[in-house]
């Protein structure tokens, strides 16, 4: 009768052992949701952060991280009700709001679930915040490499900027661009127009074509609106210098230089602090230093090989001179100006 018991016993451990098992191996799988304003496929900044979740997706697999992404959500509103719902749903060990419009809900959602970890950019404002990580990236200096390449390259003088609204990591790009045409040959003209929006492609591209008439043989921009300039570029046979993500396929023989966002090893960090039980409270901003900027020439420019290697060698000495300190992208006067009009 006893040993009946201990069998019982052991057969009922078993059934339990067989239950609980699976249960935790599904709670350690990291699970992510984003909310961005764009879509995956925009070639800019919601795109690099899709790129950067797949990637770790591919690395880890997915029976080790998994994520939700919602984009094209742009309006704020909709975004705080994702958000919310997702905080709610204790399913995330970690809330992306990517988007620096989404700050102000950030602020003040994070506060009711101190126990979920958000993370927000680009900023580098957590609110002082313990569940809070925030998040920029450094793009004046891809922005520096691409104007100094440009103003070499240029031939009429004259160069197209088209901007969305200037505020964060695209204004940082304008700006650096700016710089380093300067720096590298004063008499270049950087004409420089803001269009008020990040997605109005039919407005870029007229500024796009805009700046063509008016003598301008290399265009740039930044946001998911480039893709009109981009086509601008492609039809009138310019060069086009791109950022934050690979824009070549599309610009295709336009395609230049690309600075690209790299989010993978700021995730990486952010993850692990998650893991021993920090929920936020760092800053974050990904540099040429850092690896989170990279600085990629188009495969389809077309370039024969030692065109490529002299052009790569320039990125490489400006990466270089900008990574020691060499180069100073704002003289001290032009940050004190930039951080004013900043406020």
């Amino acid at each position: 009768m006893k040993a009946r018991f201990l069998t019982l016993l052991v057969l009922v451990a078993a059934l339990v052992i067989g239950m609980v098992i699976p249960a935790a191996a599904q709670d350690e799988i990291f699970r992510v949701a984003v909310v961005a304003p764009s879509a995956t496929d925009d070639l800019a900044f919601s795109q690099s952060m899709y790129d950067a979740l797949v990637a770790i997706r591919d690395e880890m697999g997915e029976d080790a991280f998994q994520f939700d992404f919602q984009d094209g959500t742009f309006v704020v509103d909709d975004a705080a009700v994702a958000l919310r719902d997702w905080a709610s749903s204790g399913e995330y060990d970690l809330i992306i709001a990517h988007g620096s419009q989404f700050g102000s809900v950030v602020e003040e959602l994070a506060p009711d679930f101190p126990e979920v970890s958000f993370a927000w950019g680009t900023d580098v404002n957590t609110f002082g915040l313990d569940n809070v990580f925030a998040y920029t990236a450094a793009a004046e200096e891809g922005g520096y490499i691409n104007g100094a390449l440009a103003a070499e390259m240029t031939e009429s003088g004259v160069i197209g900027v088209v901007g969305p609204i200037e505020v964060g990591d695209a204004k940082a790009y304008v700006d650096g661009f700016v710089a380093g045409a300067a720096a590298t040959n004063p008499d270049v003209e950087v004409n420089v127009v803001y269009i008020q929006s990040f997605s109005d492609i039919t407005l870029a591209t007229e500024a796009a074509n805009t700046h063509v008439e008016n003598g301008s043989d290399i265009l740039t921009g930044t946001a998911q609106m480039v893709v009109g300039p981009i086509a601008v570029a492609l039809d009138d046979g310019i060069p086009w210098f791109g950022t934050q993500t690979s824009q070549a396929e599309l610009a295709a023989e336009s395609g230049m230089v690309f600075q690209v966002y790299d989010w993978v090893p700021m995730l990486n960090d952010i993850m692990a602090q998650i893991d021993e039980g920090v929920l936020g409270g760092t800053s974050y901003t990904i540099t040429l230093e850092n690896e989170g900027l990279v600085m990629e020439i188009s495969e389809f420019a077309g370039m024969e090989d030692d065109a490529v290697e002299e052009l790569q060698a320039k990125i490489d000495e400006l990466t270089e001179g900008i990574v020691s300190g060499d180069i100073v992208i704002f003289p001290e006067e032009d940050m004190e100006a930039t951080e004013e009009s900043s406020d």
